[in-house]
């Protein structure tokens, strides 16, 4: 992990325990840089991202202040949902267990031809926050070189997680297009929304470090209590 991102994710865990609460100060970046050992652009780079994905604001001669806002949620950004919602109560439940399939004929994005080769390993998933479900999320992830993937555990895991801890794989970026679609009989059932309610629809393809692997979804998103913000 590069340092800005580990220094990242140290305030932004911080922030998300309630170790800084909201309107408290960030140490100075002098601070930081002499605790976490690491060079003033590193310092300034993790608070810029912190401050892109709504964490902090920065007053000029004052410092970094805290702005978390506790209904919204980072989904917008490369650190992942389980990394943007930190330690509260999310939960993750499997509606299709990962499995190898052909790409379907109609996909969203263009595909090379390793990947219409490989085929992809597709997995549905039901994301819940404190009890509510806020996103329903279709992956689609090229198969190249991820031995074994369909029997591992994904039940309340981090997507993200176990391709950087199993596979050496970090997410680096990508595309998405976002649109409010009317929401259909199994969304509505998944989401627990009412069949007139429009839902936010995000189709994305994430970069990895890896050459020819990128991560595609279909998320659906449930926007009546928490919005989503973030840096992509």
């Amino acid at each position: 992990m590069p340092q800005h991102r580990r220094l990242y994710e140290i305030l932004r865990k911080h922030i998300m325990d309630g170790v800084y609460s909201e309107g408290d100060l960030l140490p100075s970046e002098n601070e930081l840089c002499q605790l976490y050992g690491m060079t003033r652009p590193t310092v300034r780079q993790s608070l810029s991202n912190l401050a892109a994905d709504g964490y902090i604001r920065k007053h000029q001669g004052k410092g970094s202040i805290v702005h978390h806002l506790a209904r919204e949620i980072g989904i917008l950004s490369v650190s992942g949902t389980t990394s943007a919602v930190g330690d509260r109560n999310l939960r993750t439940r499997i509606i299709v267990r990962p499995r190898l399939i052909p790409w379907p004929d109609d996909f969203m994005f263009t595909l090379s031809e390793l990947e219409k080769e490989s085929g992809c390993i597709y997995m549905e998933r039901v994301r819940l926050l404190d009890g509510v479900p806020v996103f329903y999320d279709i992956s689609y992830i090229a198969n190249v070189n991820l031995p074994r993937i369909t029997s591992r555990q994904f039940e309340n895991r981090s997507l993200f997680k176990i391709l950087r801890d199993h596979y050496h794989v970090e997410i680096k970026g990508g595309e998405q297009r976002i649109k409010a679609i009317p929401v259909t009989t199994k969304i509505s059932r998944f989401l627990h929304l009412k069949k007139d309610q429009p839902v936010l629809h995000l189709e994305r393809k994430m970069e990895t470090n890896t050459n020819g692997l990128f991560l595609y979804s279909s998320i659906f998103c449930n926007t009546e209590k928490y919005s989503i913000f973030g840096r992509f």
